[in-house]
């Protein structure tokens, strides 16, 4: 099979003339090809050379000029350029390699070697297909591991045996579940059990490598295959045990709970669905995640998880450090979402007070949007009329909250009275006081006792300074 028309990109014959002038086969390899033949847009392409990679790429930028800039990786004997056409690209360069592992690193012994040697050491077939740069044979697909079936036949599968292939480079298992995520693939039944088989191998990857592909099966379009993949697998007992930990219905007598576990990849998959942001995605996977830790049985109400969103909400700053996540802003937001997520929905089985809609505008702030839409994912009854019935019931508590909002300005906001005024006021020096005080006016903003603007929360302060024994002091006026 011949591909020549579909590399015929002006940086595919600069490569081809370069490789030639120094009298190195070159050919490009890996995810480009595959994406190629799927049709799927790239524009990272990665080319190995029966020779020096590096020696290539310097004469690739020659050839380009512009004084194009190479990254060189001499420990590795990798480099990378940008090539800026009518379209960009980034090149990286290596040398044709034979890789052995010792046991307790997956850091490879590198070796010279040939193309097949190079194709073997590949993680999977799909990734193992390599398109010819040479003149007498110009975009001939080299594919001895039938990598092209298994694209058509939509499978994850390792060229040599997975074993072996999972044990050198255990991160290898977390890659074949985001493929299979990513592209809708299934894994070969023989992979899928030596996954099983290697789970505890995980151990040895770092947890910052093994996150990165966790964002990226949640960043996909059906986050919940991976998840599925992983806990199936074992590896998510071992890289995220508290997930784990939510699966399973228990019953007394005839009153039993969700499975929360699956409950919670319907809710993930319900916001991929609408946004792509990978944080919310994140609030998704831990909304309930103190759920086997709060539940308890009740003779009269059944099984009950009372607390579950404060507790999680606690438990968020650990997970995030047990995976290697940002302890930011972002960790915040997350905590954010998760202590709230019970918010929305409170609101939707009661009459919606406007007193209501302000606290959760100030309590939500610029991420009431995202707190409305993660509640609205929550929803995953197997009952239509329920679901109808609830998500009308939430259109009605977004419309309550841009009025408020708009008539208010809660999102965001600060009472109009600082401690600096109640102390100038009462002439008193910072102490519980000025906080009872500044809590009261907010309180009663928030309760609609009193409208949002500086002269009635004035008022407001000094009866609430006279209640606690405290005089203000004379006018300058």
């Amino acid at each position: 099979m011949r591909l020549d028309k579909e590399i015929q990109y002006p940086i595919f014959k600069v490569i081809a003339e370069a490789a030639e002038l120094i009298d190195v086969p070159a050919y490009v390899i890996g995810g480009y090809v595959r994406d190629l033949l799927m049709k799927r847009t790239s524009h990272d392409i990665d080319i190995v050379v029966l020779g020096s990679g590096i020696d290539l790429a310097r004469k690739v930028a020659e050839a380009i000029g512009k004084n194009t800039k190479v990254s060189y990786f001499k420990n590795f004997g990798t480099a990378m350029l940008r090539y800026r056409g009518k379209e960009s690209w980034i090149v990286e360069f290596v040398g044709a390699r034979k890789e052995s592992y010792k046991r307790n690193s997956r850091k490879p012994i590198v070796e010279n070697g040939t193309l097949e040697d190079d194709q073997n050491r590949r993680d999977f077939t799909i990734n193992a297909m390599a398109l010819s740069l040479q003149a007498h044979n110009y975009g001939e697909l080299i594919d001895p591991f039938n990598g092209l079936d298994d694209l058509k036949n939509k499978i994850i599968r390792t060229p040599l045996n997975p074993d072996i292939t999972y044990s050198d480079d255990p991160l290898r298992m977390m890659r074949a579940i985001r493929f299979a995520t990513q592209l809708d693939f299934s894994i070969h039944p023989d992979s899928f059990n030596a996954i099983s088989r290697n789970k505890e191998r995980i151990r040895i990857v770092s947890m910052e490598r093994i996150s990165d592909e966790i964002n990226s099966i949640l960043a996909s379009p059906k986050p919940s295959i991976g998840f599925r993949l992983l806990e199936e697998t074992g590896l998510l007992s071992i890289i995220f045990p508290q997930m784990v930990a939510l699966k399973g219905a228990e019953y007394v007598g005839s009153k039993g709970h969700k499975d929360n576990f699956f409950h919670t990849l319907e809710v993930l998959d319900n916001i991929s669905k609408v946004t792509d942001n990978i944080w919310l995605r994140w609030a998704a996977i831990l909304h309930d995640i103190a759920k086997p830790v709060t539940k308890k049985f009740d003779e009269g109400t059944g099984w009950t998880f009372h607390s579950h969103e404060f507790v999680g909400s606690k438990m968020v700053p650990g997970i995030f450090k047990q995976l290697k996540l940002p302890l930011n802003e972002k960790m915040r937001y997350v905590q954010k979402l998760v202590m709230l997520h019970l918010r929305p929905i409170a609101l939707v089985d009661d009459e919606v007070s406007d007193s209501a809609i302000r606290r959760l505008l100030f309590e939500a702030s610029d991420d009431i949007d995202d707190l409305m839409t993660l509640s609205e994912a929550d929803v995953t009854s197997k009952n239509p009329a329920r679901v109808r019935r609830y998500l009308k019931n939430f259109a009605h508590v977004r419309i309550k909250l841009k009025e408020i909002e708009e008539k208010d300005k809660i999102r965001n906001w600060q009472p109009p009275i600082s401690g600096e005024v109640i102390m100038q006021a009462f002439d008193i020096l910072p102490g519980k006081e000025v906080g009872i005080i500044k809590n009261a006016i907010r309180e009663a903003i928030l309760d609609g006792e009193i409208d949002n603007n500086y002269n009635d929360a004035y008022a407001f302060m000094l009866e609430q300074g006279k209640e606690l024994g405290l005089n203000p002091v004379a006018s300058k006026d």
